[in-house]
């Protein structure tokens, strides 16, 4: 693999000492390790090699591996999450967290201070908050075979979107040269994630693809009036039919003898 390409990558990703699954690609791996989430989407994870995406040890392994074939790598702390450090470990004030209408658990994950953390202690009008990285300071074993290398540009550009955004269901994509459009379904419009991974999108069609241009297009297409129901034909009238008067037998008039 080289640089810029876009690969389909499944995976398993384990802590080495303690060999506790921490990320997968197969559902069934998951079940397996009682950490199977029904909401999240098993299946083949597209990656840009090289983008800065994954921990740099995994990057450096999947350039040299060869597709269809599986690979098992050991990645150290500093090509991994990185070594804890003591200083992001820090006690905030319980204030911090009623503002918010957060009531602090151990083993939480919160943002504050606009920062990701995991609670890990909570006293009294204190609240002792680390901001490491889940995975810092630990040795990582992945386990992982290319899939596939996306080749065609269409396929690219929903491996990115993919990549980026989470799908590419509803997208519609066009490429000539080196200019990229993009029809946004109408689920964008309105999607505070899109309005973020754009960017990202933008920055990895360059790097994978060398675009010059690209374009988001949202459309707003008319309805149609919905068309008026044909009124039913009118039945004809029924015919007018004479009453007949009934006569009693005593009515009729009797001849004399």
């Amino acid at each position: 693999m080289a640089k810029g390409d876009i690969v389909l990558m499944d995976f398993d990703g384990w802590i080495a000492d303690t060999n506790e699954l921490f990320d997968t690609t197969n559902a069934q791996t998951a079940k397996d390790n009682n950490v199977f989430n029904e909401k999240m989407q098993y299946k083949p994870m597209p990656v840009l090699v090289g983008g800065g995406r994954i921990f740099p040890g995994l990057d450096e392994a999947i350039e040299s591996a060869e597709i269809g074939k599986e690979t098992e790598v050991v990645i150290p702390p500093e090509k991994a999450a990185g070594q804890r450090d003591p200083k992001l470990v820090e006690m905030i004030s319980m204030r911090e967290f009623l503002k918010q209408d957060i009531e602090p658990r151990v083993g939480m994950e919160v943002n504050i201070r606009n920062r990701h953390g995991t609670i890990t202690a909570v006293t009294p009008g204190r609240v002792r908050v680390d901001f490491n990285r889940p995975l810092a300071g630990k040795e990582l074993k992945y386990k992982f075979t290319i899939v596939s290398k996306l080749e065609g540009d269409e396929e690219k550009v929903k491996g990115v979107l993919e990549m980026d955004y989470g799908t590419s269901e509803g997208f519609g994509v066009t490429v000539e040269d080196k200019v990229i459009s993009i029809v946004l379904p109408d689920v964008c419009k309105y999607d505070q994630n899109w309005m973020l991974a754009k960017y990202r999108v933008v920055a990895d069609l360059r790097e994978a693809m060398g675009a010059t241009n690209v374009r988001f297009i949202e459309e707003y297409v008319k309805a149609e009036p919905a068309a008026e129901p044909e009124e039913p034909a009118a039945e004809p009238a029924p015919e007018e039919v004479e009453e007949s008067e009934e006569i009693s037998p005593e009515e009729i008039p009797q001849e004399k003898e």
